[in-house]
This record gives C-alpha cells, sequence and structure tokens, in this order.
C-alpha cells in the first residue's frame, strides 16, 4: 500500500486511499522519464525521494532530483551506459552514481542501511527494503518516496502529516539520530526555519542536550548549515532559539543574544530595502566585527567570503552609495550600507561604469611613464568620482587640467 504508516502514533488512511504526487515542472524535465525507465520504475525498482517529493507536496520549485533504487550501484552503472546516459561515480562507497541528462544531473542512490555510525561518517549495507532505507533518514517529510510512473506517495512513518502540521520530526528516537550524525542537530533547526512552525519538543530537547556533539564535525560542514539557516525564511526566532538553548555556544560562541537581536534589524531592513537575504551578510551583522576574521579562518570559508565577511562592517564611507560601490563591489556596498542602517536605493540596481580613461592617454598628453602616471590616474579618476561619473569627454577635460597643472 503506497501510503503504509510505519509509525502506529501516526493515523492510518483507508486501505483504498492512494496519495498522488501532484505535477509540477520538474517532472517533465528532458531526459528523467527515458532514466526512470533505465532504472526500471515501471517495475517498482526506483522512486523519487526525499526533497523534490516534499516539495512538491508544499508547492515550492524543485531544484535538484534525488531517485532511490533497489538496483545495486554496478547495475546502475551499466544500464545507465547501455542506455547512453553519462554515469558518474560521485559516491559510489555509499551508493550513489549521478546520472547526467539533458536537463542536469540527478543523483541514483541504492537503497542503504546502516551497518554502525560515529557521528560523522557510517558504515552502509545495501538493502531492497524501501522501509530500511527511510528508516536511515533523518526527518519524516524527507523520506517520502514517489513512483515515478504513477505518482503514488509512500509514507513509512508519517511524513505526510508531519509536513501538513510543518512539524520537522526525526524518524525514531531523535538521540539516536543525532548520535548517527551530529550534523542533524544544525539540520533539525535549519528545516525548521525553512518549513516548520511549532517546533517538535523532542527533538528540540535532544539537539539541546547533544549540543556539544557539534564540536566532532568539521568546520566546513558547520559552515554550510549555517549559511543555509541563516537565509531561511524564519531564521530570525530559529536563531534566537538556537541562542537561547545554547546550540552554537561550542562551535560559533560568537553568536549570541545581541547578535541575534542584530540579525532582527538587518532581516527588517532587507525586507525594507527589497534585497535578498545574504548569509555572509547575515553572518558579518550576527557576529562582532572583531570576531570577523577569526570565524572566517575557523569556517575555513573562501577567500573572497572570509574579505567580504570583514569588509561588511565597515560602515558606508563618506563619498556616497555609488562611489562605495564602485570602489567595493556592489555586493559589498549593499553589505555595508544594509549593516550600517543607510539607504541602499541609489545602488540596488545601478552598475558601476568602467573608468573610461587610460594611463596611455595621459602619456599622451605629456607625462613620463612611471609612478607619475600611475599618481596622476587616480587623481583623475578621484574625481571622476566626485562629480558622479561624468562621460568620457568630461574625463579628458579633468585630465587635461590636472596635467597642464603639474606640468607647468
Amino acid at each position: 500500500m503506497g501510503c503504509d504508516r510505519g509509525d502506529d502514533r501516526q493515523p492510518r488512511p483507508p486501505p483504498e486511499v492512494v496519495l498522488i504526487l501532484p505535477s509540477a515542472p520538474w517532472r517533465d524535465r528532458d531526459g528523467l522519464a527515458a532514466l526512470t525507465k533505465v532504472l526500471g520504475a515501471a517495475e517498482g525498482e526506483s522512486r523519487f525521494v526525499g526533497g523534490a517529493v516534499r516539495d512538491t507536496l508544499l508547492g515550492i520549485d524543485v531544484a535538484d532530483v534525488d531517485i532511490a533504487t533497489r538496483l545495486p550501484p554496478q547495475e546502475v552503472i551499466e544500464r545507465l551506459q547501455d542506455a547512453r546516459i553519462k554515469a558518474v561515480p560521485t559516491g559510489l562507497a555509499h551508493g550513489t552514481i549521478t546520472a547526467v541528462t539533458a536537463a542536469g544531473p540527478v543523483e541514483v542512490t541504492t537503497l542503504r542501511r546502516d551497518v554502525s555510525t560515529d557521528g560523522r561518517h557510517a558504515i552502509i549495507a545495501y538493502t531492497d527494503d524501501w522501509r530500511e532505507d527511510a528508516a536511515r533518514r533523518d526527518f519524516t517529510m524527507n523520506a517520502l518516496y514517489a513512483d515515478p510512473a504513477t505518482g503514488e506517495i509512500f509514507d513509512y512513518f508519517g511524513g505526510l502529516d508531519d509536513l501538513a502540521a510543518r512539524r520537522v520530526r526525526f524518524i525514531g528516537d531523535p538521540l539516536q539520530r543525532i548520535a548517527e550524525d551530529h550534523l542533524r542537530i544544525l539540520r533539525f533547526f535549519r528545516f525548521h526555519a525553512r518549513f516548520g512552525t511549532i517546533i517538535d519538543k523532542a527533538g528540540l530537547d535532544a539537539c539541546t542536550a547533544r549540543a556539544n556533539d557539534l564540536m566532532a564535525l568539521s568546520r566546513e560542514r558547520i559552515a554550510s548549515e549555517v549559511l543555509k539557516l541563516l537565509v531561511a525564511a524564519n531564521a530570525v526566532p530559529v536563531v534566537a532559539l538556537m541562542v537561547e538553548r545554547g546550540i552554537f555556544r561550542a562551535v560559533l560562541p560568537e553568536i549570541d543574544a545581541a547578535g541575534a537581536e542584530r540579525l532582527a534589524l538587518l532581516a527588517d531592513r532587507e525586507a525594507a530595502a527589497g534585497i535578498a537575504p545574504d548569509p555572509i551578510r547575515r553572518l558579518a551583522m550576527t557576529i562582532a566585527p572583531a570576531a570577523a576574521e577569526a570565524v572566517g579562518a575557523r569556517l575555513k570559508l573562501s577567500n573572497t567570503d572570509r574579505k567580504r565577511l570583514i569588509a561588511a562592517t565597515a560602515g558606508p564611507g563618506e563619498e556616497g552609495p555609488q562611489a562605495l560601490a564602485y570602489r567595493a563591489g556592489t555586493a559589498g556596498a549593499i553589505d555595508r550600507l544594509l549593516i550600517a542602517g543607510d539607504d541602499v536605493a541609489a545602488i540596488k540596481d545601478w552598475t558601476p561604469p568602467a573608468f573610461p580613461f587610460s594611463g596611455g592617454a595621459l602619456v599622451e598628453r605629456g607625462l613620463r611613464k612611471g609612478p607619475d602616471v600611475a599618481a596622476m590616474l587616480r587623481r583623475v579618476e578621484t574625481q571622476w568620482i566626485v562629480e558622479g561619473f561624468p562621460d568620457a569627454a568630461r574625463v579628458a577635460v579633468i585630465a587635461d587640467e590636472m596635467v597642464a597643472e603639474t606640468l607647468n
């Protein structure tokens, strides 16, 4: 029965009820039907799983499509190769093959069960039991499967009811699930910030009790989850709750109650300005400016993101928004203006122009090549900025006047 509910606490639908996945644009992606046919979907060998099913039921646009299959990885590879579909063994040790379709990559993973876990890594064994595969997933709403041909939904742990209630709930015992993978602590809050209304008390208490387990995780994994969390729809109240519960204390003590309040201010400013939330900007607002360099290094952010994190709280400058956008880049200028509480209207839809002059033009005007040219070029550019980025003809006049003054 497609709507099998393995959790006795959840109501079972009448036997004749079969829930069907609604139609959605992603289901018509080029190459997807051919892929599911190759993987034996018609014979019950493969199903859509996870986010694509969840988000379709919520009416959210789907980005990534994942397929779970009873087929062993080597057979998946062979079938794809026979069908001339490119197969990339992206996670072969864990049963994942990436099938490259005309519309993009699709991850195909053989059904699995955990043999042992240590909070960071799992040793798995393959299975042909859909319920076993569902049981190793984190939350009930992420353990929903759908038949590619009929759209029939398979729900083994009450995910449909939790989805309807907008409740993020661990499958089984929350403490056990966290022991299997400590990252689930941050995922619990991130998914609640994205989908939840009333938080699941058992999950919240388990995350609170095991928050120190986050210390065992790589900083890259922590960074990935935190940055996604910061831009979720309900990030503001969820971050405040995480601070209250001491979730960040072990790995990001810089995020405190004052930081949660600053995040709320920034979120209001972004909304008022019509600017999309940005994770680096929000992280910069949430931590104290003096901590930016240390936090960026600890989270192993890219050099670009570290520099942006440090610069975000440098203030609006004295030359005006467009001058700031020209010198710091539009993204950096928006960061600094929003964090400072200044207006971003002047640069929201503005593209900084290219400086319409060169050092060669100064040499043609009689300056000797070398440091003098570079210094003069900076002077001309500064005046160009002060005058509001006039056209090339005006820049030429500025240059003529400055060169004449220097040579005379």
